[in-house]
């Protein structure tokens, strides 16, 4: 049951992400959930939240932030500047 929460939480979060950072038209539901949960990780990492532990407001919004940050680190290597 926990993947599906994963997968489920990952692709809102993911989705959230990609209409902030306006790549929204250049992301399928696959790239979404990807950037969600690797965001989710990165947030875990650099903040110790994230929703590895429990899915919490707080740890949703960590999750988000962190899947922006990879959109921004995506964004440098790919157009050479962070929008």
């Amino acid at each position: 049951m926990g993947i599906i929460i994963w997968l489920i939480v990952g692709g809102i979060v993911g989705w959230l992400a990609s209409l902030i950072m306006k790549r929204d038209a250049q992301q399928g539901i696959i790239l979404n959930i990807v950037v969600g949960i690797v965001g989710a990780m990165l947030a875990g990492w650099l903040f110790g939240g994230g929703i590895n532990q429990a899915i919490t407001l707080t740890t949703f919004l960590y999750s988000l932030l962190g899947a922006v940050i990879l959109l921004l680190i995506v964004n440098l290597f790919t157009r050479g500047r962070a929008r």
